[in-house]
């Protein structure tokens, strides 16, 4: 399998990994979601939980792909502010952990990149 046969699946299961463990620890992300969002935390988790597997599943399929994969893009943008609260709510955590929050940030660079890379190498297959 080449590299962009892999590159799809392997963010399809970045997704889907990210997706169930909105389910399976949500405390974890209940503490990110804003506070300006309406309704509770946790609705946010479950809701953001489902969006990433439903995006997975369309990343997984070659018909979506290039739909999913673009939506997966804009749905990294739209948890940026989540990672920006988590790096000010651990600004006084230990090294490590500090770390791990502001490390998340550029990440999310390369995702949107990736997921865009993925919509681009999928036009024209179905």
């Amino acid at each position: 399998m080449s590299r962009s046969e892999r590159s799809p699946l392997l963010l399809a299961g970045l997704l889907a990994a990210a997706g169930v463990a909105h389910f399976a620890r949500p405390r974890t992300f209940d503490a990110i979601v804003p506070r300006g969002l309406p309704g509770t935390p946790r609705a946010w988790t479950y809701a953001s939980g489902v969006a990433e597997l439903a995006l997975a599943a369309g990343i997984a399929l070659p018909r979506t792909r290039k739909a999913a994969a673009l939506t997966t893009a804009a749905f990294f943008v739209g948890v940026f502010p989540a990672n920006v609260k988590m790096a000010v709510d651990w600004r006084h955590r230990p090294t490590p952990q500090k770390a791990a929050a502001y490390g998340r940030l550029p990440v999310q660079v390369p995702l949107v990149l990736w997921a865009r890379g993925v919509a681009k190498g999928s036009e024209g297959r179905s």
